[in-house]
């Protein structure tokens, strides 16, 4: 059993203090009553927060558009991550980034705790789409685009077929199903084009939404969670 204050922290990803505070002014619900104690014992009871049902699992799932410069990497003695970028609430909740952008690459990152929602997104057999879009420093031509549809032949492994879809100028549109390091550069890098700059916009059924700043998180929507195949 779990005092209703951590309970509510955790799962609103909020600090306790705030979620104290929270009771105290009503917006917390149990079993569809307003309950005013921070103490109260939570079991098996349903809990609301500002009229939101929260899950019951302490799993945490966060979506960040992750700026350049920040590392996919849980910790780095030298150089800033993604999780030093999330509030202080959330930095000691063993949180690590689904995958991995490079350095260089901003756009959609999943953020948890759940090891296994994480692998089953990752794992090959799954075929998540993952969707960036590139600048280049020519213009894709439909002869790119029939390449990266073929599968591509690169020193170290055979690329699966891709879509690239060009945008006009010297923009593209590129949806993989696999994730090897510097792939999408790579691709290019064949058939004589340098990524000026990469971003990734969709990651499965979820999509960068407009309005969330590059270094800003916020928690996956019960929508989003539906299309990542994660059950609450």
């Amino acid at each position: 059993m779990e005092r209703l204050d951590g309970y509510v922290s955790a799962r609103a990803n909020i600090t306790r203090r705030d979620a104290k505070a929270a009771i105290k002014r009503g917006r917390v619900a149990v079993d569809g009553a307003v309950e005013l104690s921070p103490e109260r014992k939570i079991d098996t009871e349903t809990v609301s927060f500002d009229g939101r049902t929260l899950p019951r699992s302490s799993f945490i799932y966060i979506l960040m558009n992750k700026p350049a410069g920040a590392l996919s990497a849980s910790e780095d003695k030298r150089q800033r991550t993604v999780l030093d970028l999330l509030p202080e609430n959330l930095k000691r909740r063993g949180l690590f980034p689904v995958g991995r952008l490079d350095k260089d690459t901003t756009g959609l990152l999943i953020i948890t705790n759940d090891g296994a929602a994480a692998h089953r997104l990752l794992a090959p057999a799954s075929h998540v789409d993952k969707t960036s879009v590139a600048e280049l420093d020519g213009d894709p031509t439909a002869a790119d685009a029939a390449a990266f549809a073929e599968g591509m032949e690169l020193a170290d492994f055979t690329a699966l077929p891709a879509e690239l879809e060009p945008l006009g100028g010297n923009r593209a549109r590129v949806t993989l199903r696999e994730g090897k390091f510097h792939q999408v550069k790579r691709m290019f890098a064949a058939r004589g084009l340098t990524v000026l700059s990469l971003k990734r916009v969709a990651f499965g059924g979820v999509t960068l939404p407009p309005d969330l700043a590059e270094g800003d998180s916020r928690p996956l929507t019960e929508d989003e969670l539906a299309a990542l195949g994660i059950e609450e």
